[in-house]
């Protein structure tokens, strides 16, 4: 009997995490990719940039990936393709605005030519080996948002992408309900669906709903307006400068994000900005205070940022005065709060008014809560469900929902990143595993700074280092000079003589050791060095400072 053919789901990223999303989709030997993004370090990651997925399931099979299909262009879908498409080089597909941003950041990386971008726009279908894809329009909080039907010889799987339903969104374009319900009808044999938002009950509220409490502020402004939020929530772009323009404020743009967001949204024609509205920085610091308004990044407190270099009277091109009308305008990504908090003090201690989101209504998610989750079940009716885009208790209430709405248990799987899902006509299993999980980039280095280094760091900015330079003669194995230490982040010396004096002797008493024992081998010195020293210094300060020995043949 010949075997039943299946189709397999590979989540390489967004499993019990939010962002990095990426998920691999394979028939027999072709494999479909949808989204590649990125994840910003937890607070435990000492110096490193950004967060990637690990490819190594797909390096390792290169010649069946046929494409990457994208949902939309935020970072945490397309961010880390530059870094991708260095290592393989396949056909990339997306809407006009996704390709537009991703565009901007290959030129960015100087790795523009090869790459092959095919624009598509929604209730498109494209075959790409065995899969037929069809993407369908949602709203979110960018435009040229999509969700993805593959329809595939087992059966369709739908994959909402980041979605929300906005019955009044900023463009106008409503999600495409028909389109749904007739997958539906005809049946879907896997939903993926988002899980950001699965535990606020209810709906989400209408972008225009900002507009509103933007309205409301910028009327009440009697100086400058600031105005920070993502650089990619281009329907909040809009409705700033919409209201900028009807209160009559000239606007410009800080950040260099912001900058290559707002020029491309504008080249393409997502961002309409009335003639002579857009001004220099420069400029606008020659301008009455109350008909000007900065756009800004900087909604997460992020260190380098233009509005956190403004709070901490860093920045050299704006400086915040009493007066000044402060609008963040987004949420703290979980691990974030602490550093928005803190730039939110500074302003206030500027005299700023300042406008955030836990205290009004000036920022609305772009992704589902529970009632809407509950109509994408209804309107698909899958017979498999598998919840994405979550840390693992949204991943796992979000199951919940799904059974609730008539899903049976055994036919909804939570899965963990690397994890195998295979489906038949009529059955679904886990099938084993792939190599999954997190590359860092540091700088210029991608997945060079691994756990070792991180422990490092993490001890140096902990407890600091201590460095012992000794001197030792070749001939006779003898100490010509030092030990001499080199004190970092541990105590100052000069503060703790002392100490650094017992130091000294600890240290010669433990050559003396060696010498007696007839311990030559360098690498066995320095050993010796390291935890002999380890344990005085914890009895005496109870720190652990890094143990660095140098030994010097002279």
């Amino acid at each position: 009997m010949a075997k039943e053919p299946r189709i397999a789901l590979i989540p390489l990223g967004g499993m019990g995490e939010i962002g990095k999303n990426m998920m691999a989709v394979r028939f027999g030997d072709k494999i479909l990719v949808i989204d590649c993004g990125l994840m910003f370090p937890e607070e435990e990651m000492l110096g490193i940039d950004v967060v990637i997925p690990d490819i190594t399931y797909l390096l390792e099979n290169r010649d069946q990936v046929l494409g990457i299909v994208l949902t939309h262009g935020h970072e945490d879908h397309i961010g880390a393709l530059p870094y991708v498409l260095r290592q393989m080089n396949v056909p990339v597909y997306g809407t006009r605005l996704t390709l537009g941003l991703l565009g901007g950041k290959l030129k960015e990386q100087g790795i523009e030519k090869g790459v092959e971008l095919r624009t598509v726009k929604p209730r498109d279908t494209v075959q790409i080996g065995p899969f037929k894809v069809e993407f369908i329009r949602v709203s979110h909080s960018i435009p040229d948002a999509v969700a993805l039907a593959i329809h595939t010889p087992i059966g369709t799987i739908v994959h909402t992408g980041d979605f929300k339903v906005d019955h009044s969104p900023v463009d106008g374009e409503v999600l495409d309900f028909y389109k749904f319900s007739q997958l539906g009808e005809k049946g879907v044999l896997v939903l993926m669906s988002d899980s950001t938002n699965v535990e606020r009950p209810g709906y989400t509220f209408s972008e225009k709903s900002v507009g509103n409490v933007l309205d409301e502020t910028f009327r009440q402004a009697s100086e400058r307006i600031i105005l920070a939020t993502f650089a990619s929530n281009v329907h909040r772009l809009q409705q700033a400068i919409t209201m900028a323009h009807r209160y009559d404020r000239k606007v410009a743009i800080v950040g260099r994000s912001m900058v290559n967001v707002v020029s491309i949204a504008h080249e393409l024609g997502y961002l309409n900005i009335p003639e002579g509205t857009l001004v220099e920085v420069e400029e606008a610091a020659r301008l009455p205070k109350n008909k000007v308004l900065y756009i800004s990044t900087g909604s997460q407190g992020e260190p380098m940022s233009a509005l956190t270099r403004m709070a901490y009277g860093d920045h050299r091109q704006v400086e915040i005065i009493p007066g000044d009308t402060i609008i963040i305008s987004a949420s703290p990504i979980p691990g974030n709060e602490k550093l928005v908090g803190r730039v939110i003090d500074h302003l206030f201690k500027h005299g700023a008014n300042v406008v955030y989101e836990s205290v009004s209504g000036v920022h609305v998610s772009g992704h589902p809560s529970q009632e809407e989750l509950k109509l994408m079940i209804n309107l698909t009716r899958p017979k498999f469900f598998v919840p994405i885009h979550g840390e693992q208790r949204m991943l796992i209430k979000h199951s919940r929902l799904a059974k609730e709405m008539g899903v049976p248990q055994n036919h909804i799987f939570v899965c963990e990143n690397g994890q195998v899902l295979e489906f038949s006509k009529r059955s679904g299993r886990m099938a084993g595993r792939v190599i999954a999980g997190r590359v860092l980039v540091d700088g210029l280095g991608v997945g060079d700074v691994g756990n070792i280094v991180l422990r490092d760091r993490k001890q140096l900015s902990q407890d600091g280092i201590l460095i012992v330079v000794i001197s030792i003669s070749k001939e006779h194995g003898q100490i010509i000079a030092g030990p001499d230490i080199v004190s970092r982040g541990f105590v100052y010396v000069r503060e703790s003589e002392q100490l650094m004096e017992e130091v000294r002797e600890k240290v010669k008493t433990t050559l003396d050791k060696c010498t007696d024992k007839g311990i030559t081998e360098w690498s066995n010195i320095k050993s010796q060095v390291r935890d002999s020293l380890g344990k005085f210094l914890y009895e005496k300060t109870r720190r652990r400072p890094m143990i660095l020995p140098i030994i010097m043949d002279i």
